[in-house]
């Protein structure tokens, strides 16, 4: 799968309005998010991500051709170690394979990804209780200005119990935000939390707080350390039997293979 254009759906572009009661806090939250940006700036390397490709381990410029003869020939690096951290999870906790994806919700092949092969890795492995998947945070703000409020919202979100909802919603309609203003992205991640029913107080003020700040910071951290350099990145399997690296948006055939080879083990 390679690239793909992405077509702002006008059809979905919502009114931004901004009343004088709720002003003072979207202020706090530009200022917020520019300070998150100044501070994660060293923290993510590369771009949104890059073509699907086979599993990578870790390279240098001078030995990265050698690695990847013996990968060809000898198969996959098996990562062990991974950690789910306390990230949001869907499906069976005690699954005997999980999907771990750090992402972004502003990269276009995320949400390639999430609408396109998760509902059929849902439909095949989740629902029967075989795949849980969990999602951790790898906003690369260097290229991805709302990223950071989108993942503050999601974590706003899990607070209240409804991070799923609130992640579907965005990725859904990833181009009416992602070329806004942080001002008004703001202000419609908090719409988006007032029709999914979230208490909006609360919300509101875990948003402009930047509660999970560092929550967020420590998935990137973890990401940088299994050297995620673009999203989405996805880890296959469990700590027994280690996990397989997959990069990009893959279609649903590449994770079937990997995860139809680790049940039979």
């Amino acid at each position: 799968m390679g690239d793909f254009e992405f077509i702002e759906d006008k059809t979905q572009d919502k009114k931004i309005t901004v009343n004088k009661s709720t002003y003072n806090r979207l202020i706090i939250s530009i200022v917020l998010v520019s300070i998150v940006s100044a501070f994660l700036g060293g923290y993510v390397i590369g771009g949104e991500t890059v073509e699907p490709k086979e599993i990578i381990i870790r390279e240098t410029v001078q030995n990265s051709q050698a690695k990847q003869t013996a990968q060809e020939q000898f198969g996959p690096q098996i990562i062990r170690n991974i950690s789910l951290d306390d990230d949001p999870m869907r499906g069976n906790p005690d699954a005997l394979i999980t999907i771990i994806e750090f992402s972004d919700f502003q990269c276009p092949f995320c949400a390639n990804f999430h609408q396109d092969t998760l509902p059929q890795l849902e439909k095949n492995y989740i629902s029967t209780g075989k795949v849980n998947f969990v999602y951790r945070d790898f906003p690369i703000q260097s290229i991805h200005p709302n990223a950071i409020p989108a993942a503050l919202a999601s974590e706003c979100a899990d607070d209240q119990g409804k991070f799923w909802e609130i992640h579907d919603m965005i990725f859904e309609n990833q181009g009416t935000w992602q070329g806004l203003e942080i001002l008004q992205s703001v202000s419609l991640f908090k719409q988006y939390a007032s029709e999914i029913g979230l208490d909006a107080e609360e919300f509101d003020s875990c948003m402009d707080s930047g509660k999970h700040l560092e929550e967020i910071r420590n998935d990137l951290d973890d990401g940088r350390d299994y050297d995620i350099t673009g999203t989405p990145g996805f880890f296959v399997g469990n700590e027994k039997i280690g996990f397989t690296k997959l990069i990009g948006a893959q279609p649903f055939a590449s994770f079937q293979r990997v995860i139809d080879l680790q049940l039979s083990k």
